[in-house]
Parts: structure tokens; C-alpha cells; sequence
């Protein structure tokens, strides 16, 4: 069976559904086509649903510019489409004279990026907003936020369903071909079908490397490589500690063992960051000690025992151990050459704050094209 269709997005997480809105509001006709038997359930739902502000990220980086343009979109959407979110705020702490030298070096690269919000503190100001917190000095970013993803995601499918858009679940891509006038998608699932389309959007998240290999007509020579981090999280038992989410200086691979709270109020610590060769969101309880020891630089009274394995999540990397961090790459006809075809590679945070942005900035590239 063969169907034609104008533009078809592959992966249902916030940012295939965000681009599918985009794409559905332009009148465009569009097609979600879904692995799983449901919407984003991998990098999009297993996360720690933070709303960020763009402090971390290089100065004119994708990361930056698509954090702070798509943060302040995704408050308004979430305002006026009555998605679930909080304006908690949020502490980053140093906890010696070194770490202070580098929260200082932060504050600028923030600033640089446009968030201008940011309110210095010494320790003893910093204890004044949150009592348990033991720091020498810290920036407070009010806002940093967290949001419901899942009622985010059902959001964004129905305003893209109201403009048109169909899902198709159970619908993995098992091939594509270049023509001279479209991308022809081989779709397996309960009833197989050949899509064609003038305009392919690839947010296929942790598979979209494999789904852009299975493109004849793209060179491999465009495709990164792919490098698995998972990260775990730790509920807390208990009343939190904290009213605000809580950062140490982030380390090389990831923002550090964090303090967040999820829409419910329930405290959270995480995540730590092992380098694996395959899917897996089991959590090992045993990776608690380590939590132990990281938590107590900044909130010592960190009780034994109140650490429970809570969720993981496996972020799609591109670059390996050790390696230089690298921005998020969204790949235009302009870049490989086939027209009509976006890839997102290496979605990671802030992937979920950036999406409104992420979708804006692919239409700009079939514009553009």
C-alpha cells in the first residue's frame, strides 16, 4: 500500500510532536508515524521535566539560543493551554573558594546567552531562602521551572491533530529512499504502508541515527556517531528539604547530582552519568552510596537510608567519554543535500524546554532550503 502526504514527522516525543504542531499550523498536510504503542515514551519521559533557563550552554551555541527563546515560548504555551507547571526557581551552589571562581565564570556565560534574571548570593543569603542548603555562594535563577511532560506532549498533539495531523502508534520507519520529487518511507506495523512525502522530519531521538542510515540517498558521511548516557534518579523519602531545585556546578557529562521536584512535590536526586551500549532504565539500587557522598557537599543532613531508586533516562550523546560537549545538530537540506529532509541529532536537555523553538528553527530550514 502507498500514500502521499506533505510532510511526515518520525518519533511522538515533545519535539516530533512540537514540529508536527509547526508543520500542521503552516497548513501543511503532516503524518506522525510512532514506534512505540504510545507518545514519547523514552528521552521525553524519562527526565527530570525542568524548564531551563539557558545558563549552561556556549554563547550563540544551538543550545543557548533555542533554550532562552524556547523557555519563555513554552511559559506562555503552557499559560494558555492550561499545562501543569510551577516557576519554582532555582539555586546553583559552589561549596568552596574554587567552585566560586567558577560559578562567577557561569554567571557571565549566562549572561552572555541572554538570561538576565540571575540574582548573586553568599552562603549565608542563600541559607536565608533555603535553611538545609550549605553552600559558599550561589546564583538564583527564578526562572527555572518544571512542567508536566506528559500533559505538554498531549497538548501539542491535539493542537497539531486540530490543524489535521494524524498519529500513527505502532509505526516503526524500516527504510526510506531519496526521488527526484520526495522521501518514499517504508512503515511497518499491523497494516505496512510506503509513505511519500515532500518534507521528512527525523526526531526519531535515540534511533534517529539508525532511522537516518536507513535513508538511501543520504551520505553516511552527515550521520554522527551515537554515545548512550544514562542517568539515574533517586526519590527521597520524607518531606524535601527544599523549596527550590537545587544544582551543584555541573561536571563534564552532565549537571551534577541535582535536587528537583517533580508537578507532585515529591523530592528527587540525580542524575549520575554511566556511558551503556544499550537501552535500559532499570535503576541499581547500590549506586545510592555514591549519591550519599555528593549530596552532602551541599545539604550534609542528608539522613542514611532515604534514598530510593526512582526512574533512569538514557540520553542521546554526541560525544563519547571524555569528549568535548557538543551542541544539539539539526541538519537542513543545506547541510546533506536531500531535499525536504531535517535531521535532529543529539536532542538531549535542553531538548524539552527548547521544543517550541527546536520546531520553529526546522521550518526555517525548508524555508530556507
Amino acid at each position: 500500500m502507498s500514500e502521499k502526504t506533505e510532510a511526515v514527522v518520525i518519533g511522538a516525543g515533545v519535539v516530533g510532536l512540537a514540529v508536527a504542531r509547526r508543520l500542521a499550523s503552516a497548513g501543511r498536510e503532516t503524518v506522525i508515524v510512532e514506534a512505540a504503542d504510545r507518545i514519547g515514551t523514552q528521552i521525553s519521559s524519562h527526565n527530570s521535566e525542568v524548564i531551563h533557563a539557558g545558563i549552561y550552554y556556549p554563547e550563540n551555541s544551538l543550545k543557548a539560543r533555542l533554550c532562552v527563546a524556547g523557555k519563555d515560548q513554552l511559559y506562555a504555551y503552557c499559560a494558555d493551554h492550561g499545562v501543569a507547571h510551577s516557576r519554582v526557581g532555582k539555586l546553583i551552589v559552589a561549596v568552596d573558594e574554587e567552585q566560586t571562581d567558577r560559578l562567577k565564570a557561569l554567571r557571565e556565560i549566562a549572561e552572555a546567552n541572554g538570561v538576565s534574571d540571575l540574582e548573586w548570593m553568599d552562603g549565608e543569603a542563600a541559607a536565608g531562602l533555603e535553611p538545609a542548603l550549605r553552600c559558599r555562594a550561589a546564583l538564583l535563577s527564578p526562572s527555572t521551572g518544571t512542567i508536566d511532560s506528559h500533559a505538554l506532549m498531549l497538548a501539542l498533539l491535539g493542537d497539531a491533530e486540530d490543524k489535521g495531523a494524524v498519529l500513527a502508534l505502532r509505526s516503526p520507519v524500516l527504510s526510506g529512499e531519496v526521488a527526484e520529487d520526495g522521501i518514499s518511507l517504508r512503515v511497518g506495523g499491523e497494516e505496512p504502508v510506503t509513505l511519500k512525502a515532500r518534507m521528512v522530519v527525523n526526531t526519531a531521538g535515540l534511533a534517529a541515527q539508525a532511522v537516518a542510515e536507513s535513508i538511501a540517498g543520504l551520505e553516511k558521511k552527515h550521520i554522527p556517531p551515537l554515545y548512550l548516557a544514562k542517568g539515574n534518579y533517586f526519590t527521597l523519602s520524607g518531606r524535601p528539604p527544599f523549596s527550590r531545585l537545587v544544582y551543584p556546578l555541573p561536571g563534564s557529562a552532565s549537571l551534577g547530582i541535582h535536587f528537583s521536584l517533580d508537578m507532585g512535590g515529591q523530592g528527587r536526586f540525580g542524575p549520575d552519568v554511566e556511558w551503556v551500549d544499550e537501552v535500559d532504565y532499570s535503576v541499581d539500587p547500590s549506586r545510592s552510596e555514591s549519591f550519599y557522598a555528593a549530596i552532602r557537599t551541599y545539604y550534609p543532613n542528608l539522613a542514611e537510608g532515604v534514598l530510593q531508586p526512582g526512574f533512569a533516562g538514557v540520553r542521546p550523546k554526541l560525544q563519547g567519554p571524555g569528549e568535548a560537549v557538543r551542541d544539539f545538530m539539526v541538519q537542513g537540506p543545506r547541510d546533506h543535500g536531500v531535499p525536504g529532509l531535517v535531521n535532529f541529532f543529539g536532542i538531549e536537555s535542553p531538548g524539552l524546554t527548547s521544543s517550541l523553538a527546536l520546531a520553529d528553527y526546522a521550518m526555517g530550514l525548508f524555508e530556507g532550503a
